[in-house]
């Protein structure tokens, strides 16, 4: 590792990595710095690159670290100081392409680190394969008035579904208020079959505890209720990655952790300055999932039955396309016609 005032150089899967400006303040209120951030990524390398090694990434920068202005990069291209940097080409949801950054190994982390980007958006397909999902992500996002305590039992009843369906599913934290459980997929399945199977699994789950969890996709319908967020399976979408570290004062991690844990688990402790340790006490509570990767068919059922139910897709994001089957994407506020006045 070599050190002058204004840069460091970190040597990482074989490649000398420059990180400029070393010693800049990223998390003002905590003081740790750009550095200190490249450093959090090399404590967790192992655990970070099996949740995300080999596929594209979505840079969201921050040239003057958490609390500034940020921007995303959906294109990167090789320069003459890192020929080697490793691209794909990915469709975005409006239907144009970008050359993407490849998570290939942690020398890309650490180049995405050194441009401003603190976390990762991360696609659910690899780039040795586009075509097929192999990740499902369910987004338990809190409504107004929805606790964290909502949020774990929101997360306990999506194990529980999956489970009944024989279904291994892996949680994590966002990094802010919310949980997401994954489901590794067989690369067997498109972003559109396996959008269809969380839409199933979200409205099965309203189903069976209307009361904590909606799928209502108009927010004036959701009450203080857990949002299963099923459109964060949308083709070409990304979410932010585990062991990512959140733009926010906290530099909270969105930190995988094993269902035995869910009761104390507690967002707000699991930080840039805490996560590595916790690797090094506990190891990567998601180091099977590669290994045991799971059948779509079961949730692709519950789909089938509501369709033959007589139910419409749920509504898509408004920068896709008019879907087939999709419902009026008007808020319901907004369709309803005034009552003519009665003489």
């Amino acid at each position: 590792m070599a050190t002058s005032v204004d840069v460091e150089v970190l040597e990482v899967a074989g490649r000398e990595v420059r990180i400029t400006s070393p010693g800049k303040v990223f998390f003002p209120e905590r003081g740790e710095t750009k550095l200190d951030l490249a450093r959090y990524y090399l404590a967790v390398a192992e655990p970070l690159m099996a949740a995300m090694g080999g596929r594209p990434v979505l840079l969201q920068r921050f040239p003057d670290g958490a609390g500034g202005p940020s921007f995303f990069q959906k294109r990167v291209t090789p320069t003459k100081a890192d020929p080697w940097l490793t691209t794909t080409v990915v469709s975005t949801p409006n239907g144009t392409t970008a050359t993407a950054l490849v998570a290939v190994d942690l020398a890309h982390v650490l180049w995405a680190v050194n441009m401003g980007c603190i976390g990762f958006h991360v696609w659910p397909t690899t780039a040795a394969d586009p075509e097929h999902a192999d990740e499902l992500r369910i987004d338990l996002d809190p409504s107004p008035g929805v606790t964290f305590a909502m949020i774990r039992e929101g997360a306990a009843e999506t194990k529980a579904l999956l489970d009944e369906l024989g279904v291994a599913s892996h949680p994590k934290t966002t990094g802010s208020r919310g949980i997401h459980v994954y489901v590794r997929l067989q690369p067997r399945w498109d972003g559109y079959q396996v959008r269809a199977a969380a839409v199933a699994l979200a409205r099965e789950l309203e189903r069976r505890r209307p009361d904590l969890l909606t799928c209502a996709w108009w927010k004036e319908e959701r009450g203080s209720r857990v949002f299963v967020d099923f459109n964060q399976n949308a083709p070409h979408k990304t979410v932010f990655g585990a062991w990512s570290v959140r733009a926010n004062p906290h530099a909270q991690v969105s930190t995988p952790f094993s269902w035995n844990e869910l009761a104390g688990i507690t967002p707000a402790d699991l930080t840039l300055a805490t996560v590595p340790a916790r690797v090094a006490r506990l190891g990567d509570p998601w180091a099977d999932t590669a290994t045991a990767p799971q059948s779509l068919e079961p949730l692709l059922a519950l789909h089938e039955k509501d369709m033959a139910a007589g139910m419409m897709d749920a509504p898509w994001p408004p920068v896709y396309p008019k879907m087939p089957n999709e419902p009026s994407r008007v808020a319901p506020s907004r369709a309803r016609k005034p009552t003519a006045p009665t003489e």
